[in-house]
């Protein structure tokens, strides 16, 4: 039966949702409150968009750490496969890279977004631009209408909201899905940063601002010890902490400590046991036997981080290297193999790429993204309290949850 449907937020969940819905013959509005659809998903990946990942289904699930099990039937219904023949067939061909991570071979996440709103458009899915919403309006448990924040109000059927979370609020993920959906009745689980930049206590981090580590390995730490996370890959220092791939993913495994009381333990050599990386050194201090400490590590450590290593070692700058003491040396070698830095919080939720929390997955059927509490209304998107990894995990949850509200409504 044809249906007058309003989606509510024109990104990746929201288009895919109203390209699908046109599809199934509904008459479908598509609102945005920016004056250009995909504005978050142009700044995704750097730009390039890194679309899905092409691990599979279980992976996926084991990649979404928040709520991930209430997404089986929309990835059984839109899996990452799927998703990859979608763009391939409009046009838009795909390349894996490391970690499965998938981009399109242009690497433009413009064209990722033209593919999408070719797609809208397409399908007859109607789009206004500039068209911010105060309300959705509810009347014996179902979806009546939508009222735009200029007074205007829409008849509909059905209402998707896929206004995303609260990050990168410049794009318009200012958290006016909550809102809505909590005015409905809608419980929405405490709103928190994931894959975010993290703060360290330690003053020497911000010597090191703009230094990018790569092949190095890290672990997170509890307070009393505990491993929680551990990764190999790129990091970046900052003025605040720590930052890069492999920092904000850890992020994601202290979200509930609350970023706090954590220790960060870098290995900067992390191919070389300490026995091994001992003889390397000990290879170099004879090379350089006769300069001091402080210029001895031009070969092994960035320069920027040398004079960061040789006060935190202890050793004596001027101090010549043919007189370095063995436990001198072994202590040098702990600290590369394991320095460490106490994580005391993050940076705000304006800076996290992904929002964890949202409206609760308890109050929404998964087999079809349909609301418990009232009829017709329909999530998509991070606006949900789902929450992935890097590596195209959260666009993963945001076209399959798009998908299967286009196709229930």
């Amino acid at each position: 039966m044809k249906k007058k449907v309003i989606v509510i937020g024109a990104g990746p969940a929201g288009m895919m949702a109203a390209g699908k819905a046109a599809e199934r013959g509904h008459d479908v509005l598509l609102l945005e409150k920016n004056d250009k659809v995909g504005k978050k998903l142009l700044i995704s990946g750097k730009g390039r968009c890194n679309i899905t990942n092409i691990t599979d289904i279980e992976g996926l699930i084991r990649n979404i750490p928040g709520n991930g099990n209430f997404l089986y039937s929309a990835f059984y219904n839109f899996s990452n496969e799927d998703l990859i023949n979608f763009f391939n067939q409009y046009g838009l061909k795909t390349k894996v890279e490391r970690g499965g991570r998938v981009f399109p071979v242009t690497d433009r996440a413009q064209d990722v977004v033209e593919t999408l709103l070719g797609f809208v458009k397409e399908k007859g899915a109607k789009i206004l631009l500039n068209a911010p919403v105060q309300q959705i309006k509810a009347y014996d448990g179902k979806v009546k209408s939508v009222v735009l924040k200029d007074g205007r109000e829409l008849e509909c059927q059905s209402a998707i909201l896929a206004t995303g979370g609260a990050s990168y609020p410049g794009t318009g993920s200012t958290g006016d899905g909550y809102r809505i959906a909590r005015e409905l009745g809608h419980t929405i689980k405490e709103i928190k940063p994931s894959l975010v930049p993290l703060l360290a206590e330690e003053e020497w981090v911000r010597e090191l601002q703009g230094l990018t580590l790569k092949n190095v390995s890290i672990k997170l730490l509890s307070g009393n010890g505990k491993k929680i996370y551990e990764d190999f890959g790129e990091m970046l220092f900052t003025h605040f902490g720590v930052s890069g791939p492999i920092i904000l993913s850890g992020s994601r495994h202290i979200l509930d400590y609350d970023y706090k009381n954590i220790k960060l333990v870098i290995d900067l050599k992390p191919a070389l046991t300490e026995e091994v990386l001992d003889a390397r050194i000990q290879r170099d201090f004879e090379r350089f036997s006769r300069k001091q400490f402080k210029n001895s590590l031009d070969e092994l450590l960035p320069k920027k981080m040398i004079p960061v290593i040789v006060r935190l070692s202890g050793i004596a700058p001027e101090k010549p290297v043919n007189q370095i003491t063995r436990e001198e040396r072994r202590g040098l070698v702990k600290l590369l193999k394991s320095l460490e830095l106490n994580i005391v919080g993050s940076r705000p939720i304006r800076e996290a790429i992904v929002t964890a929390g949202g409206v609760s997955v308890d109050e929404i059927n998964p087999s079809t993204m349909e609301s418990r509490i009232v009829k017709g209304l329909y999530f998509a998107g991070e606006v949900m309290d789902l929450d992935g990894y890097t590596g195209g995990f959260n666009l993963t949850i945001a076209f399959s949850t798009g998908y299967l509200a286009g196709s229930s409504c």
